[in-house]
């Protein structure tokens, strides 16, 4: 369902839906033959599965690995292939960073590098914010013609880098190459009126290059995700209800300001967003809840740090369920296998939970075996909100 034929077919109601998003939930199996999700001790969601119905999503398109900003799309109901918003957008609305229409942002990743200037860890070792506060007051001094610089610490390793100025373009592309062993990348222009964007870029890295020689581990930078504002059709208005997002990282508060969800303030851990969510369980008609720390040990191959992230959410399970929310979903943005330290294209497990007329399907868990089986099917992720909308019964009939 695209978001035109979602306006015309929801209604208001007192009902309440909860999306709780496992950032890089699927896996793959190690030398055990068993995945992340089959290996952890997760009770809560096993139970959960076998009172749902469940099944895999896929987030873009077959065989098409996603980012973060897409994966989250489709769960909110947007087709990722139709509405694209580059990685610098959500990082600077998700600081509140007062974008203008003419910016170009950038999500910048210190990194490091070795003496032949090869990235040995894309992420600095996921240095603490507090050490990237300094360097960002460091490249701040990096002057540019004709342009406003800004540069503002994000998250442990993330900053956003800002260009304002008149002429700018995003037709560009990103300097991290997505793998170590490689040199970062030079921004290149992908139509003639980005060339002058790109020259400046380019000057930018090359300053802060030989600002950052010296500092361990983060001695370079890579830049990714460089775009301009877009406009976006707000997912509040199309579904006709109050939609609120819960997210401790600025990224993912970024993307649901920007499809029009009210972010309310949280901490840093799941517990404080738990909270958060209790606090305003009656002003809003949907959530989102994020949970990171699956996503993050993925991406560093890290098997048992993944299936003990898993393991901690599970222990929240429970209090989700207890808000008696009338729909509770359970999915991922993506699949992140520790096998693969990186985004995959793998379809994601799913459950839906519903207090009325919902099918249970008898899954014996949540994994990706078990969901593979059940009566979900393998779905596109952009078909969950108008699946959770029928449920609520937010969704009229199509049609005479």
């Amino acid at each position: 369902m695209d978001l035109d034929l979602l306006r015309e077919l929801s209604v208001p109601h007192t009902t309440k839906i909860l999306l709780l998003v496992i950032d890089g939930l699927g896996g793959l199996p190690n030398e055990s033959g068993r995945s992340e999700l089959e290996q952890a001790n997760i009770p809560h969601l096993d139970r959960l599965a076998q009172e749902s119905m469940c099944g895999l999503t896929v987030p873009v398109a077959p065989g098409v690995t996603p980012g973060s900003g897409p994966g989250h799309l489709a769960l909110f109901g947007y087709d990722p292939a139709v509405y694209t918003v580059g990685r610098g957008v959500l990082e600077a609305l998700g600081i509140d960073f007062d974008l203008q229409p003419q910016d170009v942002a950038a999500r910048g990743n210190f990194c490091t590098v070795d003496a032949d200037g090869r990235i040995t860890d894309r992420r600095a070792g996921r240095i603490p914010t507090a050490q990237t506060l300094p360097l960002c007051e460091m490249l701040r001094g990096i002057e540019l013609p004709g342009v406003q610089v800004f540069v503002e610490p994000v998250r442990d390793h993330r900053f956003l880098l800002v260009l304002r100025g008149e002429g700018l373009s995003d037709r560009l592309t990103e300097t991290d190459p997505q793998r170590e062993g490689e040199k970062p990348l030079p921004v290149r222009a992908t139509a003639p009126e980005a060339e002058a964007t790109a020259a400046l870029l380019n000057q930018f890295v090359a300053q802060a290059a030989k600002l950052l020689a010296g500092h361990e581990p983060a001695n370079m930078l890579t830049l990714r995700g460089l775009a301009k504002r877009p406009p976006m059709p707000s997912i509040a208005e199309a579904g006709k209800f109050r939609a609120a997002a819960i997210a401790a990282y600025p990224m993912y508060r970024g993307l649901a300001k920007l499809v029009g969800m009210t972010v309310l303030p949280t901490g840093v851990a799941f517990a404080d967003e738990l909270a958060t969510l209790r606090q305003h369980w009656d002003a809003f008609d949907f959530f989102f809840i994020h949970f990171k720390k699956a996503d993050a040990a993925g991406e560093d191959g890290d098997f048992q740090a993944k299936m003990r992230a898993l393991e901690e959410v599970d222990g929240y399970i429970d209090d989700l369920h207890a808000m008696q929310a009338d729909v509770l979903m359970v999915a991922g943005d993506h699949s992140t296998p520790a096998v693969l330290a990186a985004h995959s294209w793998h379809p994601v497990p799913f459950l839906l939970h519903a207090r009325e007329y919902v099918q249970i399907d008898g899954a014996e868990a949540f994994n990706e075996r078990a969901c593979a089986r059940g009566s979900l099917g393998t779905m596109a992720a952009r078909d969950v909100l108008s699946l959770a909308m029928a449920y609520a019964g937010r969704l009229t009939k199509y049609g005479a």
